[in-house]
């Protein structure tokens, strides 16, 4: 079977560092077609089984000509991840952008593909963003989401649009809340998580990092992108009625790891002399978003539908150690395709 017919999955956003891991995933085998969008020009990711599968298509999702044009393109299409969004402080700093590229195109998307491809299963990528304070000890399943920023905000929005047009049989999708993942191979994003990639991937590069809050004590709940990518693809596999139509929101289960844990296991693989690189410098708005988000998270019923967790922080730092710069994509895309 030619490229072109194959059945095709989108991935939005793919310009960002979970596309091109879930894409390198994908094309491990000849199965699937898959298409790569981002208004910033993807490219298919390197040292894939299969490249001729792949396709990159660089659209402004905003755009409704352009939005059209890339789901023809994607035809026959099978299913599609939603990764493209204007992440935390960006979303601060703009907060009409993050409302146009979040939430007005992301409705758009999955309106026009349920006009195309009624019943297609989508996953949604959102986040732990959407709670925020006050905050109960643990989160659980029945915990409402109550964001304090405007990326938070945006996400609940999406999974409201999303159970909704599921309820519907418009689509088939879940909203897939990500911890932080970490450790992100690429350049610092502009999350205001970005530094607890940064912590380990800067020093090990000989790079410095400055952590936007002062209190190493600080804890926050992550995963590494191999756990993240392995979820993803068992929910593309999972069955429409894994979850309720009108409820298709879970938590992707992380490990609670404080900033003092991460720049230990960062001495232990890097040494001291790594430590060295990371300084401390508080940022108000930053330090509000981080400190609203949750933490203290229930998975039993996650790891109950079959998703996989990380082991401890050490893991994290395991997956980036030896991880330079220049390949950090590539490698870590290995690393995924042997799980």
């Amino acid at each position: 079977m030619s490229a072109q017919n194959k059945p095709t999955i989108l991935i939005t956003g793919a310009s960002g560092m979970i596309g091109p891991l879930l894409a390198a995933r994908l094309l491990s085998t000849d199965t699937h077609r898959v298409v790569l969008t981002d208004v910033v020009a993807p490219t298919v990711p390197p040292s894939v089984a299969h490249p001729e599968n792949a396709v990159c298509i660089q659209a402004d999702l905003t755009n409704p000509a352009a939005l059209e044009a890339l789901v023809a393109a994607s035809q026959p299409l099978t299913a599609a991840f939603v990764f493209h969004g204007i992440m935390s402080a960006g979303s601060e700093a703009d907060p009409a952008l993050a409302m146009r590229v979040n939430f007005d195109a992301t409705r758009a998307l999955l309106t026009h593909l349920a006009s195309t491809n009624r019943g297609l299963r989508v996953v949604y990528a959102s986040s732990n963003a959407v709670y925020g304070t006050p905050l109960p000890d643990l989160v659980t399943p029945a915990t409402t989401p109550t964001p304090t920023g405007t990326y938070g905000a945006t996400k609940y929005l999406c999974e409201v649009l999303v159970n909704d047009m599921t309820r519907r049989g418009l689509v088939d999708a879940y909203s897939v809340r990500f911890p932080t993942v970490s450790v992100r191979p690429g350049a610092p994003s502009n999350a205001a998580s970005a530094f607890l990639s940064g912590i380990i991937r800067e020093p090990l590069a000989g790079l410095p990092c400055v952590v936007p809050i002062a209190d190493r004590a600080f804890r926050a709940t992550l995963c590494t992108p191999r756990v993240c990518v392995e979820n993803l693809v068992r929910v593309l596999g999972w069955p429409a009625d894994k979850l309720p139509p009108h409820t298709r929101a879970l938590n992707f289960p992380g490990i609670v790891s404080s900033v003092q844990e991460m720049l230990d296991a960062l001495v232990r693989y890097g040494g001291e002399d790594k430590a060295g690189l990371v300084s401390f410098e508080e940022d108000e708005v930053k330090g509000r978003l981080l400190r609203s988000w949750a933490w203290n998270l229930d998975y039993s019923r996650e790891l109950g539908l079959g998703l996989v967790q990380d082991e401890n922080t050490d893991q994290l730092v395991r997956d980036m150690a030896f991880i330079a710069p220049e390949n950090a994509v590539e490698t870590a895309a290995a690393l995924i395709g042997e799980s």
